[in-house]
């Protein structure tokens, strides 16, 4: 178990360190682009999975539930720096993941008790394909590390098929032959590469 959740950690640091470096690779006139999520802007992309981060210290360390947090973070949680924000939010998120026993309870989500460490294999998956959907939004490198791609794949494929009921995702399309374990899990994710 002490070598899973080692192993989990280790994702999550690489999944928002690669969020990260395409935060701070947003030029000024960017922030307004499309995405190929549908509906969002650049900014809207990067205040969605900071206020995803928000959450995390008060969800993990502070056990709260969403009553409890309500709208606290809808909306722009950004402000007028959105790096900084962004980089704020993150180290909160990882510092609650990282403390002692923090991925041996349970949370509660909107859809129920969860296991803390699922949380944290959402919240890698949900990262490492918002990095590619910025990546594109802005011309930076698409390619996602194998490691995150393998863990996301994984993470996701049970699922799938199921969160497009959600609203919240394009339904999965048929990759093309001969695909990339990345084509596999964008097209899950219903995104063409």
């Amino acid at each position: 178990m002490e070598n899973d959740v080692a192993a989990l950690l280790a994702r999550h640091t690489e999944a928002l360190a690669l969020f990260t470096d395409r935060v701070h690779s947003v030029q000024a006139d960017q922030w307004d682009d499309p995405t190929p999520c549908t509906d969002w802007s650049v900014r809207d992309l990067v205040n969605h999975l900071t206020g995803e981060q928000l959450w995390v210290p008060d969800l993990v360390s502070d056990g709260a539930t969403i009553e409890d947090i309500g709208d606290s973070y809808d909306g722009d949680v950004l402000g007028r720096n959105p790096r900084a924000t962004w980089d704020a939010a993150a180290r909160a998120a990882r510092k609650a993941f990282a403390a002692e026993g923090a991925l041996e309870q349970t949370v509660e989500l909107s859809y129920g008790e969860t296991p803390a460490v699922a949380y944290c294999a959402q919240m890698i998956t949900d990262a490492v394909v918002h990095t590619w959907d910025l990546s594109r939004a802005i011309g930076a490198d698409e390619r996602l590390p194998d490691v995150l791609v393998h863990f996301a794949l994984d993470e996701v494929t049970p699922y799938a098929a199921g969160l497009s009921k959600s609203g919240l995702f394009a339904a999965p399309i048929e990759p093309p032959p001969g695909d990339s374990p990345q084509t596999r899990l964008l097209a899950l994710l219903g995104r063409r590469a």
